[in-house]
């Protein structure tokens, strides 16, 4: 992990609530994975009906170019592209008889639609 960026405060300001931390924990104990070592991959890519979507995966390692930051207990790894549009961005879950997921909720956003998991910068 030589090449490895831990994050300066305010480098990249991206962080998970409690409730979405304790949900990640979930699935890095399912994949018998480490706190110490593993993460979430928070990205951001093109695509989806407003021009960029958010992407979030469980990971064992960061890599070289990542940005580590620590949130809640949970390691969140951001490469530099998505860095740029995730300032200010809180992960959020949500739980209801409706159905139950991630959330973003981001200042950087300047539009979205109905789905919740795209948006325009």
């Amino acid at each position: 992990m030589s090449g490895t960026t831990t994050s300066d405060i305010g480098a990249v300001d991206v962080g998970l609530t409690e409730l979405a931390a304790t949900e990640v924990r979930k699935f890095l104990e399912q994949e018998s994975l480490s706190l110490d070592s593993a993460g979430l991959r928070v990205s951001v890519r093109p695509g989806g009906c407003s021009g960029f979507e958010y992407g979030l995966d469980i990971e064992e390692d960061p890599r070289e170019d990542d940005f580590v930051v620590p949130s809640q207990g949970i390691r969140l790894f951001i490469d530099p592209f998505s860095a740029q549009y995730l300032g200010g961005v809180v992960i959020d879950y949500h739980s209801s008889f409706q159905g139950s997921g991630f959330s973003f909720e981001n200042p950087n956003a300047t539009g979205g639609c109905g789905c919740g998991d795209s948006f325009s910068a």
